[in-house]
């Protein structure tokens, strides 16, 4: 028993992994390719212990190439350009990078050439969207897969799978009474439950047989696991509780929550990248300042980092919390968004048309528009909606002061068109 259960568990092949059939099962996009020995250069993105490793290892070992491993956390450009050297002599060798997302940009670029050519298959493996983490001219040239949290049926049916195939649980004859504690504290990730099934049945005294229940569980977990974990499932729940508390404006809880993440050792990018959200979410034009103030702090922190980092965090978390609050626009583009999936690519009315030529100002493009600069307050009453969606509104200003001054401007210019 010299490796953690979820080590010696591990998936050797696509039909033994668990809960990513959209992506591993039969006739899937990524399960044919591998098959047919043509696999891309990919980003595999999840939460923690889904099977991002595990896929990568599948694909070496179905393919039967070379296979090199790096972590983003203690490699640099040196490591990547000696694996790209020593691959250059290969055939298919494929380079895997665990949370390719802590790559700088100098970093990324170092694989750009080598995956261009085919020097070698990357696979990066990240818990952070792509789009934000890994330059654009890198994640043009990879396919992104996106993999599913394991849901409750999956997580029990490990422990169960696990009792069944490891010969040092399967001797100890294990009741699974309860198991809704280790659901809770792994947080979805296969890996982190699976050791800590293994811990909480080692800690059963020699001479009492082995029942695991939700209160043993906690009892174990409260002495041997650490009060946060950052790619667990206390990383989502206190950065939920630190948005709700600057949204339920409150600054005394969001700071005490910022500080539970700062100590546990979360990524400050991180932090001040669900801010500048926020700002526009559930603040927007209440107080426009806000969003630049949390553009401001993304940057600071950035450029600073830690330990000064935290102190630009909680000036701008501090800020969010006592600013006036609206999500009004949050909710018009999604009542846009709506129209649009449900009314398809309406006309845009003529008038409003650009007439680069004589062919389009023959056909009425662009007549009858008029140019607001040229009437009195700058506005000229006109449809810019198309002719069905006319009247329609999608933005309803917020109650607070700023957006009340919105309204009030709007219901002067539109009182004959839209109901403000």
């Amino acid at each position: 028993m010299a490796s953690p259960l979820a080590e010696r568990l591990r998936p050797r092949t696509l039909d033994e992994l668990t809960g990513q059939d959209h992506l591993t099962g039969k006739g899937s996009i990524l399960r044919n390719a591998i098959e047919k020995g043509m696999v891309p250069s990919m980003i595999l993105w999840g939460p923690p212990g889904v099977g991002k490793t595990t896929i990568a290892n599948i694909i070496a070992h179905t393919l039967n190439v070379p296979f090199y491993t790096l972590s983003a956390i203690s490699s640099g450009v040196k490591e990547v350009r000696e694996v790209i050297e020593t691959a250059r002599n290969q055939d298919k060798a494929i380079l895997f990078i665990d949370e390719i997302h802590r790559f700088n940009k100098a970093q990324q670029d170092a694989l750009l050439g080598a995956v261009e050519k085919g020097t070698i298959t990357l696979i990066g493996a990240t818990t952070e969207n792509p789009s934000f983490e890994v330059n654009s001219a890198l994640l043009s040239r990879c396919q992104v897969y996106v993999l599913k949290a394991l849901d409750e049926s999956s997580l029990v049916g490990l422990l169960r799978q696990a009792m069944e195939q490891d010969s040092w649980l399967h001797e100890k004859n294990i009741e699974l009474k309860e198991y809704g504690a280790l659901i809770r504290i792994s947080g979805g990730d296969a890996r982190k439950l699976l050791n800590l099934f293994e811990l909480v049945v080692q800690a059963v005294p020699a001479n009492q047989p082995v029942v695991i229940t939700d209160d043993w569980v906690m009892k174990v977990a409260q002495q041997k696991i650490a009060l946060y974990d950052k790619q667990g499932e206390q990383h989502y729940d206190i950065i939920s509780a630190f948005i709700k508390s600057i949204r339920g404006s409150d600054p005394n809880a969001a700071v005490y929550w910022l500080a539970r993440m700062i100590e546990g050792g979360e990524d400050i990018k991180f932090i001040a990248r669900r801010l500048v959200i926020l700002a526009s979410e559930d603040i927007g034009n209440a107080n426009p300042n806000a969003l630049l103030l949390a553009n401001a702090s993304f940057d600071a922190v950035s450029k600073i980092g830690n330990p000064e980092a935290r102190i630009i965090l909680s000036q701008c978390t501090i800020y969010l919390a006592t600013s006036p609050k609206s999500n009004a626009s949050y909710l018009a583009i999604d009542k846009a968004l709506a129209m649009v999936r449900s009314t398809g690519d309406l006309p845009v009315p003529l008038h409003i048309r650009n007439a680069p030529t004589k062919l389009m100002k023959e056909m009425g493009y662009s007549q009858g528009y008029k140019y607001s600069h040229d009437y009195a307050n700058n506005f000229a009453e006109q449809e810019f909606l198309p002719d069905s969606l006319s009247g329609h509104v999608f933005y309803d200003p917020g109650k607070n002061a700023r957006e009340e001054e919105m309204r009030k401007f709007l219901r002067e210019r539109w009182q004959q068109k839209y109901r403000y």
